[in-house]
């Protein structure tokens, strides 16, 4: 995946996220197109590309959004998820946010927690595991706007309780990033990936700002990931 790659992905997220909101449904909102997440195409095709590199057919990728059995609920929608000879060897999320930060900043956490929350514990507390002897695989990919309202430095935090005084002060931006750093460093996610974007004067560009979520770590540990597989299977 070469920095080129990742550019032509961004700028192809913008078009398919522009193309997608000029559709609008009989009430003047987004049309299905938009709610279908197809602006993350472009991203979705470089994590599976990675995959391919490593060997695994291209048959055994799924996306538009497989289901996976749950515990706190019956089944849960990934957007990508790679079954290999009968294991489970990854599930990824694909998620961005555009506007509205302060809005929806809540959300995107609880999404992501509950989402990997429940898969753990449909491995952990089933008494015939659903996913075989290898614990699951998880991967969350985000993209943010930058925008002057996730950048603005100095938030306050409140609460009936005293806070975790490492979000004191942080941008959305930056508690985006220590989310992710968070996932990932708990083994919530076992692998991430974070992109910023912005347009300006016509030009798209874009940022990988947490040096644990960029592009090539998480090849390095998707490969990682398929040998473990590989190995266990005997390959």
């Amino acid at each position: 995946m070469e920095t080129q790659d990742i550019q032509h992905a961004v700028e192809d997220f913008w078009f398919r996220r522009d193309s997608q909101e000029g559709k609008l449904d009989d009430e003047g909102k987004s049309g299905g197109a938009a709610r279908g997440n197809g602006h993350m195409k472009p991203l979705e095709a470089l994590v599976k590309s990675i995959f391919i590199d490593c060997g695994i057919p291209e048959e055994c990728i799924k996306t538009g959004q497989p289901y996976l059995p749950g515990y706190y609920r019956v089944r849960k929608q990934w957007d990508l998820v790679v079954k290999y000879n009968g294991v489970l060897v990854a599930a990824f999320e694909f998620k961005s946010q555009v506007g509205s930060v302060g809005k929806n900043f809540n959300n995107r956490f609880e999404e992501a927690l509950g989402s990997a929350t429940d898969i753990d514990a449909a491995q952990r507390k089933n008494e015939q595991s659903p996913f075989g002897q290898v614990p699951p695989w998880l991967g969350y990919v985000f993209i943010l706007q930058e925008t002057p309202e996730t950048e603005k430095e100095g938030r306050t935090t409140r609460a009936m309780f005293p806070t975790d005084a490492a979000f004191q002060g942080l941008s959305y931006n930056q508690r985006y990033q220590e989310m992710i750093r968070r996932f990932i460093g708990e083994r919530v996610y076992d692998a991430g990936w974070f992109i910023t974007t912005k347009r300006a004067d016509g030009d798209i560009t874009y940022l990988e700002p947490l040096a644990t979520a960029t592009a090539s770590v998480l090849r390095a540990a998707i490969e990682g990931r398929v040998k473990v597989v590989k190995a266990m299977l005997k390959e």
